[in-house]
């Protein structure tokens, strides 16, 4: 997961590695923190399969963000860059790829990141058919 920004909090980072814990059997989850658009922009110069999380993209239950996640990850060859933008939103550069919305609501780039770990890891429990997707 891209994102700019860092983590100013104990207590995020602590719940995103709980989530690379989690997924880490199945899904390796790793955090790459830039410092802006233009960093961000280079370090995804590499990636063939890019997926944003801007308020004005696609909405999905969970259920089919599961299915979609994993339809990409077939298609990156199992590698896929989630991207959070700025503040300011997205840089233009990445407005041609796919777009979820998270919600109607604006999230901190902090509580996006926690938001999108947590449902990477509840597309995994749909995916094995596990309880957890039901709560």
């Amino acid at each position: 997961m891209y994102s700019v920004g860092k983590n100013k909090e104990k207590w995020l980072q602590d719940a995103l590695e709980l989530y690379q814990g989690r997924l880490s059997s199945q899904i390796k989850l790793k955090f790459i923190w830039s410092k802006n658009s233009n960093q961000l922009l280079k370090f995804l110069e590499n990636e063939k399969k890019i997926i944003c999380f801007d308020p004005v993209g696609f909405s999905f239950t969970s259920e089919k963000f599961s299915s979609y996640l994993f339809k990409a990850l077939e298609e990156g060859g199992t590698q896929l860059a989630l991207v959070i933008g700025e503040a300011q939103g997205l840089p233009e550069a990445l407005k041609k790829h796919p777009a979820i919305s998270l919600s109607k609501m604006v999230f901190t780039h902090q509580m996006a990141r926690l938001i999108v770990a947590e449902q990477i890891y509840r597309a995994l429990a749909i995916k094995e058919g596990l309880p957890y997707h039901l709560s």
